[in-house]
């Protein structure tokens, strides 16, 4: 009987993960109603979380709990899994401004962040931030400040044309849904004998 050896295929490098869009306030900043602003990839917050945290962890402390309005997140987790820890996550539909995260670090404080759309353009994108991130903070809430940068600008942030880099990044690198499924007729508007 004889045996065959493969030789020990390489293991590939680890790829990077893309650098976290985020914009804070400096330290000692006056406080405001947000800290900063974060524009995610996707609204997929299982994966988009991790990296902000990985991120934020050491600024801020330990993040150990995040809570969203549930308006624009189709699924939201109850819990995270991140470097070294779980962050617990909620939603809250009344008190939380649909475009904002709240993230609270046990012992060390409470941070308010504009969410940015994903599908925003980066013109748009860099403004909010700036806007977010400035030092004597917008007095708006962060819905106020979205219909207040679409209404300077005369459009909306999430129709602003998108290189094709942008687009395929914001679909997540894939086709997105409809253009995958066959164009379907229209049902009738009625009862069907």
């Amino acid at each position: 009987m004889s045996a065959t050896f493969h030789p020990t295929l390489p293991h590939p490098e680890p790829v990077a993960a893309p650098a976290t869009r985020l914009a804070l306030k400096t330290d000692g900043a006056s406080r405001g109603l947000l800290d900063g602003a974060w524009w995610p990839r996707s609204r997929d917050l299982l994966s988009e979380l991790p990296a902000l945290t990985d991120v934020l962890d050491p600024l801020w402390g330990r993040i150990t709990r995040i809570a969203v309005n549930p308006k624009y997140w189709l699924v939201i987790p109850r819990q995270v899994a991140v470097d070294g820890h779980i962050v617990k996550v909620g939603w809250f539909t009344p008190e939380i401004d649909p475009h904002k995260l709240l993230l609270l670090s046990y012992g060390t404080g409470r941070w308010d962040l504009l969410i940015i759309p994903p599908e925003t353009g980066a013109e748009s994108a860099a403004r909010l931030m700036a806007a977010a991130s400035d030092h004597d903070g917008p007095p708006l809430t962060a819905s106020a400040l979205i219909a207040a940068d679409e209404a300077r600008h005369g459009v909306a942030a999430t129709d602003e044309h998108m290189d094709p880099d942008e687009a395929w990044e914001y679909e997540g690198g894939a086709w997105t849904l409809s253009a995958a499924l066959p164009h379907q007729p229209a049902r009738p508007a009625g009862p069907v004998a």
